[in-house]
């Protein structure tokens, strides 16, 4: 499917059950969301634009410069949107706008102003509330502008008996509902693995031993493109020989040698959603005997932590299964010595596999949710969607056999808890060594 308003159009229907819910959880707070700041490159240079992720989950509005207040003590205003007004002379140089007009009709806004009125209505849309749900931090001037409001509601409250108390970050009431997806948000997220998944094996197909790390990023940026993606969802890494021991590797300046591997580390963006993927690859088409034996046992960890995604399971089960494996596979390969258990209990795989089994994935890559609740790990519910990514880091000058030296592996994929257990989101590209050998260096 390419890139179209309907990507990115969220039915109606479901805009506004995410908004009725977000209105009883709310009790008496108000929540103000603003689009993501527009960046500059350098120069009169912007950076892409790209919607915050909650004002779009809840308005699928897509403009820059956009402030939304939910309000539920009035039930006239529920969802303000305040938005650039048209403006033919700067709609020639950058697209076309909503405008007021269009936030009201096709955004369903209760009431819909010029951003420029903000100061004008915000005060009114706050006073009755007992908080204000605002993340600070982002933008200086709507800091300072809801800082200078509740200071001013302190200081009128024991006349007026209204104004907020609080401030509180929109985290307390969004993440929960955005950590477990609709059907039709894991529809795209499987669009968006999928497209993730071309990605990496036109990637595999161009691989060659000379290919410079930034040739493999332009390869899986177009594959990215020409299925429809937006553009990858992170910052792709391509590391080549010792750079994959590299964690956030993004230089992506070298040229991969003869008999070494490649990890790639990429996804794509479809519908705002994102995909996450990992493969690690021979880039002369044959493992090494050690790259093997490293990449069967990162391999054997995925598996297993895969089998641990399931319903009512916890969410340390994924990172404990794929420890155990790991470790075991250390000792055997002869990267450490002593006993399984007492090195998982010590943390003496760390190394070697220094980072965390898993993170939550949706509209961001490392999306909102709680991991704990009340010090306690979250059980998996059947709409949570989670990387699986394992994966070993043995430095070029570490204490152990020279043949293992330098290799880095890491694989990784995205997998959604079903109500009878997982599904692997991303599996459009193998993980088994031999298909990997076959594919590396194919064209095509």
């Amino acid at each position: 499917m390419p890139v179209t308003d309907d990507a990115y159009a969220t039915p109606p229907e479901i805009l506004l059950a995410r908004r009725e819910r977000v209105l009883e959880r709310l009790g008496g707070g108000v929540l103000v969301l603003c689009s993501a700041p527009e960046l500059l490159k350098s120069r009169d240079t912007d950076v892409r634009f790209r919607q915050d992720s909650d004002l779009f989950y809840l308005t699928g509005f897509m403009e820059p410069g956009a402030v939304a207040v939910l309000t539920p003590h009035d039930p006239e205003r529920r969802l303000t949107l305040f938005v650039r007004p048209r403006d033919p002379e700067r709609e020639t140089w950058t697209g076309r706008r909503e405008g007021v007009e269009g936030a009201r009709e096709r955004f369903a806004a209760d009431a819909a102003y010029p951003v420029e009125e903000l100061d004008q209505h915000l005060r009114a849309l706050l006073e009755p509330a007992d908080e204000v749900v605002y993340a600070f931090g982002t933008h200086p001037e709507m800091d300072q502008r809801i800082l200078r409001l509740v200071t001013g509601f302190r200081r009128t409250r024991p006349r007026a008996g209204k104004g907020p108390l609080a401030v509180r970050d929109p985290d307390a009431v969004l993440a929960e509902m955005r950590l477990v997806k609709e059907p039709w948000e894991l529809e795209r997220m499987r669009r968006a693995g999928e497209i993730s998944a071309r990605g990496h094996l036109a990637a595999l197909r161009a691989a060659r031993p000379g290919i410079g790390e930034w040739e493999l990023e332009a390869v899986l940026d177009a594959a990215f493109r020409s299925a429809g993606g937006r553009g990858s969802s992170y910052p792709t890494i391509v590391g080549s020989g010792a750079n994959a021991t590299v964690l956030h590797y993004v230089a992506n300046d070298r040229r991969a040698r003869d008999g070494e591997l490649v990890l790639v580390d990429a996804g794509a963006e479809w519908g705002m959603y994102a995909g996450d993927i990992t493969r690690t690859f021979p880039v002369s088409g044959r493992f090494t005997e050690a790259q093997r034996a490293v990449y069967e046992v990162v391999l054997a960890a995925e598996e297993a932590a895969i089998a641990a995604v399931r319903p009512g399971a916890l969410f340390s089960d994924v990172h404990e299964a794929a420890v155990r494996v790991l470790t075991r596979g250390m000792v055997d390969l002869g990267l450490l010595t002593g006993d399984v258990d007492e090195l998982i209990e010590s943390e003496g795989y760390k190394p070697f596999y220094m980072h965390q089994t898993s993170h939550w994935l949706g509209l961001d890559v490392h999306d909102v949710g709680p991991y704990r609740r009340g010090g306690e790990w979250v059980r998996f519910e059947p709409g949570m969607v989670l990387t699986i990514e394992p994966g070993l880091y043995i430095a070029e000058d570490a204490d152990v056999p020279e043949a293992f030296r330098g290799i880095g592996v890491r694989i990784e994929d995205d997998v959604a808890v079903t109500a009878d257990g997982h599904e692997i989101l991303t599996r459009g590209v193998p993980v088994a060594a031999d298909e990997i050998e076959r594919l590396v260096g194919s064209g095509g």
